[in-house]
């Protein structure tokens, strides 16, 4: 199929969950895709992207990536499909794009990879928090030598993650569930863009300390790079502190979330979830509040900062970079100043970004299967790692694509 340079890119998409709605918003702003078919298990979900898009549903994935007129199939199913999903979209002759994490082990990542580039299509994955503006603007910043080399990396998240609700697979962490997969997906992708992509080593400790929730819903790990520099990942989503106050009480989505209201919400998710006397009540809830569903409340559409994973501080020779939802601090040799960035114009322009030049002007992918199979292997690392109370070494890291 042969498309002109400036011509939309037409998106089936395969699952209308939490990710599809997110990622809303820059569907319907962004003219550079056009949302053609949807598949997704629950009716409701179907009737309303028929509804909002006049545009076909299909019964199953196999029927959307034989639909002749889709180009790129978004696969936002759950984690434990991404590498069947992924496969089929390839034997398709179809262009992928896969929601992180990428897949849930090392030898599926291999498989999607291998079924792609025996296809000739493209594979993206993300979102993740790589893609953020000023998580790009630091990466350019580093890449220009001005505060010389990267030594030491600091990412912090403390969220309510672990008390949304879940299915049950969510809370198996052999299928994809807790926040390693879900989670420190985003986290490693930054630090690994800003630290130069191949980790050699990694320790670590994970916290699972609700039994009513059997998963991992913290953990702390060091990652060492080969080239010498050093980064320290945290993560918490027992929701309990929030760490968006150090954000300049902006939300992950570059909502605002202000203080006074901050406190009015405390305990709000846990509360939410106490109505849930089951795992199908839990599931039932988590499928009302997804598109479609009677709870469903659609993502802002546009916001006056950046989206973020967090407070995220990198240490270098002749300063340090402090990311912000608005933009970067850099704390140089000689004088501080702030880097402002303009306002998203949408959220997540720069996914759309990344995929478009690929597609359209084959420009090489930063978050391409190999970049992503890297960062895959680096969480499974966190959990051998704590499990073994042992440092894992890595083999399957690549580096941060030349000029980005």
């Amino acid at each position: 199929m042969t498309q002109a340079s400036n011509s939309p890119i037409k998106v089936g998409v395969a699952g209308l969950g939490r990710a599809f709605t997110l990622m809303l918003p820059t569907f319907l702003q962004d003219p550079r895709v056009q949302l053609v078919a949807a598949t997704d298990p629950i009716a409701s979900a179907r009737a309303q992207f028929e509804k909002d898009f006049q545009a076909v549903t299909v019964s199953s994935v196999a029927a959307l990536c034989a639909l002749p007129d889709v180009e790129v199939v978004y696969i936002a199913t759950p984690h434990q499909l991404h590498a069947e999903h992924v496969q089929l979209a390839a034997q398709h002759g179809k262009h992928v794009w896969v929601e992180k994490p990428m897949a849930i082990s090392l030898e599926e990542c291999t498989r999607m990879m291998a079924a792609c580039q025996q296809a000739g299509v493209q594979l993206m994955v993300g979102h993740s928090h790589s893609f953020n503006a000023p998580v790009l603007r630091a990466r350019a910043l580093i890449a220009s030598g001005q505060l010389g080399q990267v030594r030491m990396i600091t990412a912090i998240n403390y969220t309510d993650f672990l008390y949304r609700p879940r299915r049950p697979e969510e809370l198996n962490t052999a299928l994809g569930g807790g926040v390693i997969h879900s989670q420190a997906a985003h986290q490693i992708d930054v630090v690994r863009l800003l630290g130069g992509g191949k980790v050699s080593s990694v320790q670590a400790c994970t916290g699972q300390w609700d039994a009513s929730r059997p998963t991992e819903g913290a953990y702390s790990a060091l990652l060492q790079f080969e080239n010498g520099a050093f980064a320290n990942v945290t993560y918490n989503g027992h929701g309990h502190f929030d760490s968006d106050i150090w954000m300049d009480h902006v939300g992950e989505i570059g909502n605002a979330k202000p203080e006074a209201e901050s406190a009015q919400r405390y305990g709000q998710a846990r509360n939410r979830l106490a109505s849930a006397q089951s795992p199908e009540q839990e599931s039932e809830l988590k499928a009302a509040r997804n598109y479609g569903g009677p709870l469903y409340a659609p993502a802002a559409m546009n916001a006056n900062a950046h989206q973020h994973f967090g407070p995220v501080v990198v240490s270098c020779d002749k300063g340090d970079l402090r990311l912000t939802p608005f933009g970067v601090w850099v704390y140089g040799p000689d004088n501080a100043y702030f880097e402002e960035l303009p306002a998203p114009a949408y959220p997540r322009k720069e996914v759309i970004d990344e995929l478009f030049q690929a597609i359209r002007h084959s420009d090489e992918m930063v978050h391409n299967g190999e970049w992503s199979r890297a960062s895959t292997e680096v969480c499974l690392g966190i959990l051998q790692a704590a499990n073994s109370q042992q440092a894992v070494r890595m083999q399957n890291q690549v580096g941060v694509p030349h000029g980005k």
